[in-house]
């Protein structure tokens, strides 16, 4: 019997992807994993976080498109106001 790990599939949507990382995240923290385990988390937890940036750029690249191109930093006036 072997003791590798199987790559696990990557999730379905961004949605699932942060709460499998959230849950990893929390378990590793608390200090509940074995080292061997817990290097396994974080390559899990790597290929995650890279899965999450993907779904993030194609979502802005989506935005960009529908906008235009003509996206305006969120920054306001009123924050430069308030320093006057």
């Amino acid at each position: 019997m072997s003791n590798k790990v199987t790559p696990a599939a990557l999730p379905a949507s961004f949605e699932e992807a942060m709460v499998e990382l959230e849950q990893l995240v929390a378990r590793m923290e608390a200090g509940e994993l074995p080292l061997e385990a817990s290097v396994a988390a974080y390559k899990r937890g790597s290929e995650l976080v890279k899965f999450c940036a993907g779904q993030l750029d194609k979502v802005d690249s989506q935005v960009k498109v529908l906008e235009g191109e003509m996206l305006k930093p969120f920054a306001s006036d009123a924050a430069g106001e308030a320093d006057e």
